[in-house]
């Protein structure tokens, strides 16, 4: 087992149906290195985000265990895993999810209000937007940003509390190609940056060439070995 990063343990994970069982999720086992980019594909209903959930702490395994930086996130009570996933985890999903009348250093320095650094939210929030690229788009409010710039503020959301791993559920889905590239291509040098495990899902083979790892999924199992993948 590695120091650090993410362990997945026999993950199931299963729903109950008028008395019926259904499995979404079959015995999943895997590992992602620290600092590691790793991508979820597969077609849709294959339980990709599922999984991502799991990850993140949102769900919770039928069975089996998973653990970041050796803490096992289903072993948690609800208060300590809310603490976990503010300090070590951050989301960022293909809807952007912006609070619609905040500004957009309001919607990045929200995760602060809960967070030990909230005395300094404010200059934290304008600090990661300036990361991003969105120094002069401060005080926007989300229609007044592009498809693209909105996901850069849930980006600098998502990595304001400085989190072990990023999750990132088809993070270009509703770009364009031109800004969906812009999107991968901050990910991709945010990652070095800031040494980010990110774990992706998508089903676009070009967005998944980013990533260092594929892992595919076919009805809740992995199908074919990881596959190495290269920076687009």
């Amino acid at each position: 087992m590695v120091e650090s990063g993410l362990q997945v343990q026999d993950v199931s994970r299963a729903l109950t149906l008028e008395k019926r069982t259904l499995p979404i999720l079959r015995n999943i086992s895997f590992e992602v290195r620290q600092g590691e980019w790793v991508a979820l594909t597969g077609p849709s209903g294959s339980g990709k985000s599922t999984l991502l959930g799991i990850l993140g702490g949102i769900d919770r395994p039928t069975a089996g265990r998973v653990l970041l930086d050796g803490i096992e996130l289903n072993a948690l009570s609800e208060q300590k895993l809310a603490r976990v996933r503010n300090e070590k985890i951050g989301v960022v999903f293909q809807g952007f999810y912006l609070l619609p009348t905040m500004s957009a250093q309001e919607n990045v320095q929200a995760p602060l209000y809960i967070h030990r650094e909230r005395k300094r939210a404010a200059a934290l929030a304008t600090a990661m937007l300036e990361r991003v690229g969105l120094g002069d788009r401060v005080k926007h409010l989300p229609h007044q940003l592009s498809g693209g710039e909105q996901q850069r503020v849930a980006i600098a959301r998502a990595l304001v509390t400085q989190p072990r791993v990023l999750l990132a559920d088809e993070p270009t889905g509703n770009l364009d190609s031109a800004n969906g590239k812009r999107v991968l291509d901050l990910l991709r040098d945010l990652r070095a940056q800031l040494g980010l495990t990110i774990v992706m899902v998508t089903h676009d083979e070009h967005v998944a060439g980013y990533a260092e790892r594929r892992l595919h999924l076919v009805d809740g199992q992995f199908q074919t070995p990881p596959q190495r993948g290269e920076y687009a």
